[in-house]
Formats: C-alpha cells, structure tokens, sequence
C-alpha cells in the first residue's frame, strides 16, 4: 500500500496509523498527529480503492452503503499489510493506534471488529458501524476514542451511539465526544481527543 512512515522520537509512544477520508492521502492527516503526540511514530496509508478517481479504504454501493465482501477483503489487506510495515520500519506491531476520519474511521472500525489484536487502540472521527450481525473480538485492554457529530448528515447520532456501544460490549474502554458541528473534522474534536489520549496513556 501506499504509505509514508515517520520514525518517532520515543520508542515507548505508538505508532500512528493514519486514514484518510474519502479523497484524501496519505499526507492529509500528519499535522493531526503532532497534535496529538509529537514523539510518536508516524504510518499514515493511502486507500487502494478509487472512487471516481478518489481514493478509499474500501468500495461502497452507495453513500453510507459499504460494500461488505470488498470491506472484508480490504480489511484483511490492511492487516497484512501493519505486518509487513512493521517489520520493515521496525516499530512494535503490537503497539499501533489507529486515527482514523470518516472513511479512514470505518476501516479503522473494521479492523477492530474483525481482528482482536489489529490495534492497540483508536481514535475514530465520524466513524460508522462497518458490519452488523458479527460478533465481535474480545477488546478488553482496548481504548477508543469517537468524536460524532450531534449535526452529522453522513452519520447519524443514532450510527454513533450503536458503534459506541458495540464496542462496550466487546468490553473495549470506549468514549464518545459530541461535537456541534457535521461531518468535518474540527479543531475542538481534535483537542479532545489530544486530551483523552494523554489521560489514557
């Protein structure tokens, strides 16, 4: 996959796995990161899936209909691929949070439900749920971070609140943050989840 990766300054911090929304790159969310935690290592992926020449993380059928057997596949290609990522840049697989926007979210999301030990955690912005009727990996130890909007029109607070408590029930520490706004990223989520990362560190 198509990807850059920054070594961090100290080994103990994560690697951040970075995805994109829909048309993004993988340069889109690296400022995000330093935000967050400037001495962690830096993964930040570029969807292999076009949509009218945009690139995603996985195919949908329509807007907010996910294409199941290609999330399924690509999910399992993005694990395949932190393997290979981790021992070629040599940081610690099991170590890697996720930060996730929108698109980027969902397959972040779907790592979490597929695999028990894709991820050490995850900060999700305007995720949805990316399967149902599954059941879900043991996450205990798992902390995950949502930030939803109460005026999302691509994702219901309804979408928020049951990806919130599917994770729960996995037995993952998950928190949700309510932003005011709709599907953008902003600059409050951005700091909440700074300050949520730090007091779950």
């Amino acid at each position: 996959m198509i990807h850059l990766f920054q070594k961090g300054t100290n080994p103990s911090s994560p690697t951040f796995l970075l995805l994109h929304g829909t048309g993004g790159t993988e340069q889109d969310l690296i400022p995000l990161a330093s935000e967050i935690d400037k001495e962690a290592s830096i993964l930040s992926v570029r969807g292999n899936v076009l949509e009218n020449g945009m690139p995603r993380f996985f195919k949908r059928l329509a807007e907010g209909v996910f294409d199941e057997e290609d999330l399924i596949f690509r999910t399992k290609e993005l694990s395949a691929f932190l393997d290979q990522a981790a021992e070629e840049h040599h940081f610690d697989r099991n170590n890697i949070i996720a930060i996730g926007y929108s698109n980027g979210a969902n397959i972040a999301a779907s790592l979490l439900f597929h695999y028990q030990d894709a991820l050490q955690g995850a900060i999700l912005h305007h995720p949805m749920v990316p399967r149902r009727g599954i059941d879900l990996p043991d996450l205990t130890g798992r902390n995950i971070f949502i930030a939803a909007g109460m005026n999302d029109p691509n994702c219901s607070s309804d979408e928020s609140k049951e990806l919130y408590k599917l994770l729960e029930q996995a037995n993952a520490n998950a928190t949700i943050y309510w932003g005011n706004k709709g599907h953008q990223l902003t600059n409050e989520e951005v700091e909440a989840a700074a300050t949520w990362y730090w007091n779950n560190k």
